[in-house]
């Protein structure tokens, strides 16, 4: 293997304002039935853009946590939540919202796509809320995700690569600098899961964005630019 001067996944960022994540010692934990369970024990990784990452791990390791905390839906009992050089941590709800619309995207193994809009709208329907709507940026994507010949379907219409493709275009449409995806293919069969995943990277890399992608694959995994494995509520290693 060539050798690597990466920074690992699991150090702290030297300079926050570049990167378009940065997670600083974040520890997360829940009440259960047996008691407080530390879910994140002092996580940090940086995630410049332009750059992919894959974050593997066991059920209930903490990786939909982690990217929850990322998104803002999920706050932190200890740490630092940096965002396209913004510190998210003690924001408001309302500060939280807006860099969700503006600077994150979301895209989850649920399509989660709008059922009374055509293609087109739901593909402009995130750009809209974040005020960064460009019918031609759209349709560009549209073309880019074999998308523009079912612009006036409605989701139902669709099969389910379909589906996640207009998800991602939904995402990409806002130009948001972090793209978070949680098992995105997982609903999809390996083959089609493999070509929507060949389109995220290759989307999210041309729009600079960086991309944490969790999965529990390792062969999917293995197409990001970088790898870190969250195991008892921390992370292991980053190839």
């Amino acid at each position: 293997m060539a050798e690597t001067h990466e920074k690992p996944a699991n150090s702290a960022c030297a300079e926050t304002h570049s990167m378009a994540l940065a997670l600083q010692e974040l520890h997360k934990a829940f009440a259960s039935a047996e008691g407080r369970v530390e879910v994140l024990r002092g996580v940090s990784l940086c995630l410049p853009r332009g750059q992919s990452l894959a974050l593997t791990g066991e059920s209930g390791s903490g990786k939909s946590t982690l990217l929850h905390i990322a998104a803002g839906l999920e706050r932190v009992d200890g740490g630092q939540v940096i965002v396209a050089g913004r510190d998210m941590t003690t924001a408001s709800d309302k500060a939280q919202a807006q860099m969700r619309r503006g600077q994150v995207g979301l895209i989850f193994q649920q399509f989660n796509l709008i059922p009374s809009l055509t293609v087109r709208a739901n593909l402009a329907f995130q750009a809209r809320l974040a005020g960064k709507h460009d019918a031609g940026f759209v349709t560009t994507l549209a073309t880019r995700l074999g998308l523009d010949g079912l612009l006036g379907r409605y989701p139902e219409q669709l099969s389910g690569g379909q589906q996640q493709r207009v998800a991602i275009g939904r995402c990409l449409a806002a130009r948001p600098a972090l793209v978070l995806a949680d098992e995105p293919t997982g609903n999809l069969d390996e083959a089609t899961g493999d070509a929507v995943l060949s389109l995220m990277l290759e989307l999210t890399a041309e729009a600079g964005a960086a991309l944490l992608l969790v999965t529990h694959s390792p062969r999917l995994a293995a197409r990001c630019d970088r790898r870190a494995h969250l195991r008892k509520g921390r992370i292991e290693g980053d190839a």
